[in-house]
Protein backbone atom coordinates (compact mmCIF):
# COMPACT_ATOMS: atom_id res chain seq x y z
CA UNK A 1 0.00 0.00 0.00
CA UNK A 2 0.97 3.72 -0.05
CA UNK A 3 -0.45 6.62 1.60
CA UNK A 4 0.04 10.64 0.63
CA UNK A 5 -0.10 12.95 3.59
CA UNK A 6 0.20 16.50 3.89
CA UNK A 7 0.44 16.70 7.37
CA UNK A 8 1.12 14.84 10.81
CA UNK A 9 -2.34 14.25 11.42
CA UNK A 10 -3.27 13.45 8.06
CA UNK A 11 -0.16 11.19 8.23
CA UNK A 12 -1.42 9.30 11.05
CA UNK A 13 -5.08 8.95 9.97
CA UNK A 14 -3.64 7.80 6.64
CA UNK A 15 -1.25 4.97 7.90
CA UNK A 16 -3.50 3.70 10.68
CA UNK A 17 -6.27 3.45 7.83
CA UNK A 18 -3.98 1.55 5.45
CA UNK A 19 -3.01 -0.91 8.22
CA UNK A 20 -7.20 -1.40 8.83
CA UNK A 21 -7.53 -2.06 5.25
CA UNK A 22 -5.07 -4.73 4.71
CA UNK A 23 -6.21 -7.75 6.06
CA UNK A 24 -5.21 -9.70 9.18
CA UNK A 25 -3.24 -12.37 7.70
CA UNK A 26 -1.53 -10.29 4.68
CA UNK A 27 2.50 -9.38 5.05
CA UNK A 28 1.82 -5.76 4.22
CA UNK A 29 4.33 -3.46 2.68
CA UNK A 30 3.63 0.29 3.38
CA UNK A 31 4.92 3.14 1.22
CA UNK A 32 4.62 6.59 2.78
CA UNK A 33 4.58 10.00 1.11
CA UNK A 34 4.52 13.42 2.31
CA UNK A 35 3.53 16.05 0.36
CA UNK A 36 5.42 19.16 0.15
CA UNK A 37 4.47 22.02 1.61
CA UNK A 38 4.06 23.98 4.42
CA UNK A 39 2.61 21.57 7.01
CA UNK A 40 5.33 18.93 6.59
CA UNK A 41 5.82 17.24 9.49
CA UNK A 42 8.88 17.44 11.24
CA UNK A 43 11.12 14.25 12.23
CA UNK A 44 9.53 14.75 15.91
CA UNK A 45 5.77 14.78 14.89
CA UNK A 46 6.38 11.65 12.90
CA UNK A 47 7.84 10.09 15.95
CA UNK A 48 4.75 10.91 17.86
CA UNK A 49 2.79 9.76 15.56
CA UNK A 50 3.96 6.38 16.26
CA UNK A 51 3.79 4.44 13.15
CA UNK A 52 6.05 2.86 11.33
CA UNK A 53 6.13 2.88 7.07
CA UNK A 54 8.67 0.39 5.04
CA UNK A 55 10.22 3.50 3.35
CA UNK A 56 8.88 7.29 3.95
CA UNK A 57 10.05 10.78 2.43
CA UNK A 58 9.03 13.96 1.05
CA UNK A 59 7.38 14.65 -2.49
CA UNK A 60 6.59 17.42 -4.90
CA UNK A 61 2.56 16.67 -6.31
CA UNK A 62 4.19 16.17 -9.70
CA UNK A 63 7.25 13.71 -8.56
CA UNK A 64 4.91 11.75 -6.60
CA UNK A 65 2.33 11.20 -9.70
CA UNK A 66 5.53 10.13 -11.75
CA UNK A 67 6.03 7.21 -9.20
CA UNK A 68 2.64 6.63 -9.39
CA UNK A 69 3.06 5.62 -12.90
CA UNK A 70 5.43 3.05 -12.41
CA UNK A 71 4.90 1.71 -9.04
CA UNK A 72 2.31 -1.18 -9.11
CA UNK A 73 0.41 -0.85 -5.68
CA UNK A 74 -2.57 -2.82 -4.87
CA UNK A 75 -4.24 0.47 -2.42
CA UNK A 76 -3.36 4.15 -2.65
CA UNK A 77 -4.72 6.42 0.65
CA UNK A 78 -4.83 9.62 -0.18
CA UNK A 79 -4.78 11.47 3.72
CA UNK A 80 -4.94 15.08 2.07
CA UNK A 81 -6.99 18.20 2.28
CA UNK A 82 -9.96 18.28 -0.06
CA UNK A 83 -8.32 20.39 -3.16
CA UNK A 84 -5.18 18.75 -2.87
CA UNK A 85 -6.67 15.36 -3.29
CA UNK A 86 -9.21 16.61 -6.48
CA UNK A 87 -5.89 17.53 -7.80
CA UNK A 88 -4.29 14.01 -7.42
CA UNK A 89 -7.15 12.34 -8.94
CA UNK A 90 -7.20 13.95 -12.00
CA UNK A 91 -3.25 13.77 -12.24
CA UNK A 92 -3.80 10.27 -11.50
CA UNK A 93 -6.35 9.64 -13.97
CA UNK A 94 -4.16 11.18 -16.91
CA UNK A 95 -0.85 9.23 -15.14
CA UNK A 96 -2.99 6.31 -15.40
CA UNK A 97 -4.19 6.68 -18.85
CA UNK A 98 -4.72 3.67 -21.04
CA UNK A 99 -3.78 1.26 -18.35
CA UNK A 100 -5.64 -1.86 -17.65
CA UNK A 101 -4.56 -2.34 -14.11
CA UNK A 102 -4.39 0.19 -11.31
CA UNK A 103 -4.15 0.89 -7.49
CA UNK A 104 -8.23 0.93 -5.36
CA UNK A 105 -7.78 4.68 -4.40
CA UNK A 106 -9.06 5.60 -1.17
CA UNK A 107 -9.75 8.78 0.94
CA UNK A 108 -11.53 10.64 3.82
CA UNK A 109 -11.30 12.33 7.01
CA UNK A 110 -9.13 12.17 9.57
CA UNK A 111 -11.90 13.49 12.32
CA UNK A 112 -15.19 14.97 12.74
CA UNK A 113 -16.80 16.87 9.38
CA UNK A 114 -18.19 19.98 10.47
CA UNK A 115 -17.44 22.78 8.22
CA UNK A 116 -17.31 22.64 4.47
CA UNK A 117 -19.71 19.48 4.26
CA UNK A 118 -20.53 20.16 0.59
CA UNK A 119 -17.12 21.41 -0.54
CA UNK A 120 -15.03 18.97 1.24
CA UNK A 121 -17.28 16.25 -0.42
CA UNK A 122 -17.03 16.98 -3.85
CA UNK A 123 -13.10 17.67 -3.89
CA UNK A 124 -13.11 13.92 -2.71
CA UNK A 125 -15.49 12.87 -5.03
CA UNK A 126 -13.49 10.41 -7.62
CA UNK A 127 -11.81 8.37 -5.21
CA UNK A 128 -13.23 4.74 -5.32
CA UNK A 129 -13.68 4.78 -1.74
CA UNK A 130 -14.59 7.75 0.39
CA UNK A 131 -14.56 6.51 4.13
CA UNK A 132 -17.19 8.22 6.45
CA UNK A 133 -16.11 7.57 10.07
CA UNK A 134 -19.63 7.17 11.09
CA UNK A 135 -23.24 5.87 10.19
CA UNK A 136 -24.05 9.68 10.57
CA UNK A 137 -21.20 10.90 7.81
CA UNK A 138 -22.12 8.08 5.75
CA UNK A 139 -25.85 8.98 5.58
CA UNK A 140 -24.53 12.68 5.02
CA UNK A 141 -22.04 12.19 2.51
CA UNK A 142 -24.36 10.11 0.61
CA UNK A 143 -27.26 12.66 0.76
CA UNK A 144 -24.78 15.24 -0.71
CA UNK A 145 -23.18 13.08 -4.06
CA UNK A 146 -27.04 11.95 -4.78
CA UNK A 147 -28.21 15.79 -4.45
CA UNK A 148 -25.88 16.90 -7.10
CA UNK A 149 -25.92 13.76 -9.62
CA UNK A 150 -22.97 12.18 -8.58
CA UNK A 151 -22.17 8.82 -7.90
CA UNK A 152 -22.67 7.84 -4.25
CA UNK A 153 -21.65 4.49 -4.45
CA UNK A 154 -17.99 4.73 -3.30
CA UNK A 155 -19.11 6.08 0.07
CA UNK A 156 -18.12 3.26 2.70
CA UNK A 157 -18.85 3.59 6.73
CA UNK A 158 -15.98 2.49 8.71
CA UNK A 159 -14.52 4.60 11.82
CA UNK A 160 -11.63 6.24 13.29
CA UNK A 161 -8.71 4.44 12.47
CA UNK A 162 -7.08 5.43 16.07
CA UNK A 163 -9.69 4.92 18.76
CA UNK A 164 -8.82 2.18 21.01
CA UNK A 165 -6.59 1.37 24.66
CA UNK A 166 -7.77 0.50 28.08
CA UNK A 167 -10.74 1.33 29.83
CA UNK A 168 -11.11 4.01 31.81
CA UNK A 169 -10.59 2.87 35.52
CA UNK A 170 -8.89 5.83 37.33
CA UNK A 171 -5.74 7.56 38.13
CA UNK A 172 -3.87 9.02 40.92
CA UNK A 173 -3.71 11.78 41.51
CA UNK A 174 -6.94 12.94 39.17
CA UNK A 175 -5.68 14.21 36.35
CA UNK A 176 -7.45 17.07 33.88
CA UNK A 177 -6.12 17.16 30.06
CA UNK A 178 -7.16 20.16 27.89
CA UNK A 179 -6.69 19.13 24.14
CA UNK A 180 -5.36 22.54 22.55
CA UNK A 181 -6.45 22.89 18.72
CA UNK A 182 -4.34 24.68 16.32
CA UNK A 183 -6.77 27.41 14.92
CA UNK A 184 -10.30 26.93 17.60
CA UNK A 185 -10.86 29.13 18.51
CA UNK A 186 -8.91 31.66 16.81
CA UNK A 187 -8.60 35.19 18.75
CA UNK A 188 -6.19 36.01 21.52
CA UNK A 189 -8.82 37.07 23.66
CA UNK A 190 -10.47 33.30 23.60
CA UNK A 191 -7.73 31.67 24.26
CA UNK A 192 -6.59 33.90 26.59
CA UNK A 193 -9.27 32.92 28.44
CA UNK A 194 -9.44 28.96 28.26
CA UNK A 195 -5.72 29.27 29.12
CA UNK A 196 -6.72 31.50 32.12
CA UNK A 197 -9.30 29.13 33.15
CA UNK A 198 -7.29 26.15 32.70
CA UNK A 199 -4.97 27.41 35.36
CA UNK A 200 -7.79 28.64 37.40
CA UNK A 201 -8.78 25.29 37.48
CA UNK A 202 -5.43 23.84 38.53
CA UNK A 203 -5.16 26.60 41.28
CA UNK A 204 -8.76 26.00 42.72
CA UNK A 205 -7.79 22.23 42.93
CA UNK A 206 -4.33 21.83 44.01
CA UNK A 207 -4.69 18.15 44.43
CA UNK A 208 -5.47 17.12 40.34
CA UNK A 209 -2.79 17.45 37.89
CA UNK A 210 -3.83 19.58 35.54
CA UNK A 211 -2.36 19.18 31.76
CA UNK A 212 -2.43 21.47 28.65
CA UNK A 213 -1.94 18.70 25.57
CA UNK A 214 -0.32 21.04 22.97
CA UNK A 215 -0.38 19.43 19.08
CA UNK A 216 3.37 21.19 18.13
CA UNK A 217 6.22 22.91 19.54
CA UNK A 218 7.01 26.09 18.12
CA UNK A 219 8.66 26.45 14.19
CA UNK A 220 6.58 23.17 13.82
CA UNK A 221 3.13 23.00 11.78
CA UNK A 222 -0.05 20.96 11.19
CA UNK A 223 -3.49 21.00 9.23
CA UNK A 224 -4.37 24.13 10.76
CA UNK A 225 -2.45 27.39 11.22
CA UNK A 226 -1.74 28.26 15.26
CA UNK A 227 -0.88 32.18 15.14
CA UNK A 228 -1.35 32.71 18.38
CA UNK A 229 0.49 29.39 20.45
CA UNK A 230 -0.29 28.67 24.22
CA UNK A 231 3.10 28.20 24.91
CA UNK A 232 3.74 31.81 24.19
CA UNK A 233 0.91 33.03 25.74
CA UNK A 234 1.81 30.90 29.09
CA UNK A 235 5.43 32.12 29.08
CA UNK A 236 3.19 35.47 30.41
CA UNK A 237 1.75 33.68 33.51
CA UNK A 238 2.97 32.20 36.73
CA UNK A 239 2.03 28.88 36.60
CA UNK A 240 0.92 27.36 39.56
CA UNK A 241 2.77 23.47 40.48
CA UNK A 242 0.75 21.25 39.24
CA UNK A 243 -0.32 22.51 35.78
CA UNK A 244 2.12 21.52 32.92
CA UNK A 245 2.29 21.90 29.27
CA UNK A 246 2.90 18.25 27.35
CA UNK A 247 3.20 16.92 24.06
CA UNK A 248 3.01 13.05 22.86
CA UNK A 249 0.68 10.47 21.65
CA UNK A 250 -2.75 11.37 22.21
CA UNK A 251 -3.52 7.93 23.17
CA UNK A 252 -0.37 7.80 26.22
CA UNK A 253 -1.84 11.17 27.63
CA UNK A 254 -5.28 9.38 27.99
CA UNK A 255 -4.01 6.72 29.95
CA UNK A 256 -3.97 8.81 32.54
CA UNK A 257 -6.42 11.37 31.62
CA UNK A 258 -9.92 11.26 34.27
CA UNK A 259 -11.48 14.23 32.44
CA UNK A 260 -10.84 15.07 28.86
CA UNK A 261 -11.82 19.39 28.45
CA UNK A 262 -11.75 20.74 24.83
CA UNK A 263 -13.59 23.03 22.18
CA UNK A 264 -14.25 20.39 19.70
CA UNK A 265 -10.98 18.26 18.88
CA UNK A 266 -11.72 14.85 17.75
CA UNK A 267 -9.66 14.00 21.21
CA UNK A 268 -12.83 13.58 22.63
CA UNK A 269 -14.21 10.87 20.69
CA UNK A 270 -11.12 8.71 21.68
CA UNK A 271 -11.72 9.42 25.28
CA UNK A 272 -15.79 8.93 25.06
CA UNK A 273 -14.73 5.48 23.22
CA UNK A 274 -12.95 4.57 26.19
CA UNK A 275 -15.20 5.98 28.58
CA UNK A 276 -13.03 8.98 29.79
CA UNK A 277 -15.27 11.61 31.29
CA UNK A 278 -15.36 14.16 28.62
CA UNK A 279 -16.58 17.93 28.47
CA UNK A 280 -17.09 20.03 25.51
CA UNK A 281 -16.60 23.44 26.14
CA UNK A 282 -19.64 26.08 26.09
CA UNK A 283 -17.86 29.12 27.35
CA UNK A 284 -17.47 31.12 23.81
CA UNK A 285 -21.03 29.58 22.44
CA UNK A 286 -22.02 26.76 20.67
CA UNK A 287 -20.79 27.96 17.79
CA UNK A 288 -20.11 26.56 13.91
CA UNK A 289 -17.30 28.76 13.70
CA UNK A 290 -15.69 26.67 16.80
CA UNK A 291 -17.14 23.50 15.89
CA UNK A 292 -18.26 22.24 19.29
CA UNK A 293 -22.03 22.42 17.42
CA UNK A 294 -21.23 18.85 16.48
CA UNK A 295 -21.97 17.97 19.75
CA UNK A 296 -25.35 18.90 20.49
CA UNK A 297 -26.81 16.01 21.47
CA UNK A 298 -23.93 14.37 23.44
CA UNK A 299 -24.47 15.31 26.47
CA UNK A 300 -21.22 16.22 26.94
CA UNK A 301 -21.42 20.23 26.72
CA UNK A 302 -20.54 21.81 29.67
CA UNK A 303 -18.94 25.59 30.76
CA UNK A 304 -15.95 25.61 33.84
CA UNK A 305 -18.11 26.91 35.73
CA UNK A 306 -19.76 23.65 36.13
CA UNK A 307 -16.75 21.79 35.88
CA UNK A 308 -15.02 23.95 38.82
CA UNK A 309 -18.21 22.75 40.69
CA UNK A 310 -17.65 19.37 40.36
CA UNK A 311 -20.41 18.60 37.47
CA UNK A 312 -19.41 15.69 35.07
CA UNK A 313 -21.53 15.24 31.72
CA UNK A 314 -22.83 12.07 30.92
CA UNK A 315 -22.91 10.71 27.56
CA UNK A 316 -25.96 10.02 25.66
CA UNK A 317 -25.30 6.48 24.42
CA UNK A 318 -27.32 7.15 21.06
CA UNK A 319 -25.48 9.58 19.88
CA UNK A 320 -22.19 7.82 20.61
CA UNK A 321 -22.64 4.99 18.46
CA UNK A 322 -23.86 7.12 15.61
CA UNK A 323 -20.38 8.69 15.85
CA UNK A 324 -18.83 5.61 15.28
CA UNK A 325 -17.89 5.24 18.92
CA UNK A 326 -18.31 2.30 20.67
CA UNK A 327 -20.86 3.38 23.61
CA UNK A 328 -19.40 0.26 25.62
CA UNK A 329 -15.93 1.28 25.19
CA UNK A 330 -12.87 -0.61 23.92
CA UNK A 331 -13.27 -3.84 26.10
CA UNK A 332 -16.37 -4.58 23.92
CA UNK A 333 -14.04 -6.43 21.60
CA UNK A 334 -16.78 -8.45 19.57
CA UNK A 335 -18.68 -4.97 19.54
CA UNK A 336 -19.34 -2.84 16.60
CA UNK A 337 -15.81 -0.94 16.29
CA UNK A 338 -13.76 -4.58 16.13
CA UNK A 339 -15.64 -4.78 12.68
CA UNK A 340 -15.77 -1.60 11.61
CA UNK A 341 -13.58 -1.43 8.80
CA UNK A 342 -15.06 -5.05 7.45
CA UNK A 343 -17.16 -3.48 4.62
CA UNK A 344 -14.09 -1.22 3.38
CA UNK A 345 -11.92 -4.39 3.25
CA UNK A 346 -14.28 -6.85 0.97
CA UNK A 347 -15.08 -3.72 -0.99
CA UNK A 348 -11.05 -3.69 -1.90
CA UNK A 349 -11.44 -7.24 -2.16
CA UNK A 350 -14.10 -7.27 -4.95
CA UNK A 351 -12.10 -4.29 -6.61
CA UNK A 352 -8.78 -5.94 -7.11
CA UNK A 353 -9.90 -9.39 -7.70
CA UNK A 354 -12.08 -7.21 -10.81
CA UNK A 355 -8.70 -7.56 -12.46
CA UNK A 356 -9.43 -4.19 -14.42
CA UNK A 357 -10.93 -0.53 -12.74
CA UNK A 358 -12.47 2.38 -14.56
CA UNK A 359 -11.08 5.22 -14.96
CA UNK A 360 -10.85 7.72 -12.30
CA UNK A 361 -14.13 9.85 -12.74
CA UNK A 362 -14.36 12.98 -10.25
CA UNK A 363 -17.44 15.15 -10.23
CA UNK A 364 -15.37 17.82 -11.05
CA UNK A 365 -14.52 18.78 -14.84
CA UNK A 366 -13.48 21.50 -17.03
CA UNK A 367 -17.15 21.23 -18.23
CA UNK A 368 -18.85 20.75 -14.25
CA UNK A 369 -16.66 23.36 -12.88
CA UNK A 370 -14.67 25.67 -15.32
CA UNK A 371 -14.16 27.97 -13.03
CA UNK A 372 -13.15 26.11 -10.04
CA UNK A 373 -11.34 23.04 -10.85
CA UNK A 374 -8.23 24.91 -13.18
CA UNK A 375 -7.00 26.69 -10.12
CA UNK A 376 -7.13 23.83 -7.58
CA UNK A 377 -5.00 22.08 -10.47
CA UNK A 378 -2.87 24.83 -11.18
CA UNK A 379 -2.21 24.86 -7.43
CA UNK A 380 -0.20 21.84 -7.63
CA UNK A 381 1.86 22.77 -11.14
CA UNK A 382 -1.04 20.40 -12.85
CA UNK A 383 -3.03 21.42 -16.08
CA UNK A 384 -6.72 20.94 -17.06
CA UNK A 385 -6.04 17.29 -18.14
CA UNK A 386 -4.43 16.46 -15.24
CA UNK A 387 -0.87 16.44 -16.73
CA UNK A 388 2.12 18.33 -14.98
CA UNK A 389 2.41 22.21 -16.87
CA UNK A 390 5.54 23.48 -18.02
CA UNK A 391 7.95 24.60 -15.61
CA UNK A 392 7.04 21.95 -13.04
CA UNK A 393 9.08 21.10 -10.20
CA UNK A 394 11.60 18.52 -11.62
CA UNK A 395 11.39 14.95 -9.42
CA UNK A 396 13.97 15.12 -6.29
CA UNK A 397 14.55 18.47 -6.69
CA UNK A 398 14.27 21.23 -3.78
CA UNK A 399 11.38 23.94 -3.71
CA UNK A 400 12.36 27.08 -5.18
CA UNK A 401 14.33 29.45 -3.42
CA UNK A 402 11.71 32.00 -3.21
CA UNK A 403 9.42 28.74 -1.23
CA UNK A 404 12.26 28.30 0.29
CA UNK A 405 12.53 32.00 1.72
CA UNK A 406 8.76 31.66 2.65
CA UNK A 407 8.85 28.87 3.86
CA UNK A 408 12.00 29.54 6.35
CA UNK A 409 10.57 32.88 7.16
CA UNK A 410 7.07 30.81 8.08
CA UNK A 411 8.59 29.15 10.69
CA UNK A 412 11.08 31.91 11.99
CA UNK A 413 7.52 34.15 12.49
CA UNK A 414 5.92 31.54 14.36
CA UNK A 415 9.52 30.69 16.43
CA UNK A 416 9.77 34.26 17.53
CA UNK A 417 6.28 34.98 17.85
CA UNK A 418 5.77 37.53 15.07
CA UNK A 419 2.24 36.81 14.76
CA UNK A 420 1.23 39.92 12.69
CA UNK A 421 3.74 38.22 9.79
CA UNK A 422 1.96 35.32 9.59
CA UNK A 423 -1.19 36.32 7.72
CA UNK A 424 1.01 37.69 4.85
CA UNK A 425 3.27 34.18 4.96
CA UNK A 426 0.10 32.53 4.14
CA UNK A 427 -0.78 34.40 1.78
CA UNK A 428 2.73 34.19 0.03
CA UNK A 429 2.81 30.51 -0.15
CA UNK A 430 -0.72 30.47 -1.53
CA UNK A 431 0.93 32.11 -4.68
Amino acid sequence: MAVLADSDTRWKWGSLTANRLSPAESDMRLDGFLLRGRATPTARQLEEVGVRADSLREVTAVEFLREMAKEPYDVLVLALVGGAVQAMLHGLAHAWDGRTRRPVVVTGYVGVVYEKLADGLLLRHGADLVLANSRQDADRFRAVYEGVGADASSVTEVALPFLGGADYTGNDPYTVVFAAQPSVPESRKDRTYLLDRLIGHARLHPEREVLLKLRSKPGEHTTHIEELPYQKLAQKTDLPPNFRLVYGHMGEVLDRTDLLVTVSSTAALESLHRRIPTVVLTDLGVREALGNHHFVGSGCLASWDQLDDGHRPTPDAAWVARQGVVAGGPSSRHGSYETAFDGARLRIGELLEAGSLPPLAPYYTPVTAPGYLPGILARHHLGPDGSPLPGAPAADKEPSPVRQIVRRAARGAYRHGVQRVAPVIRRMGEL
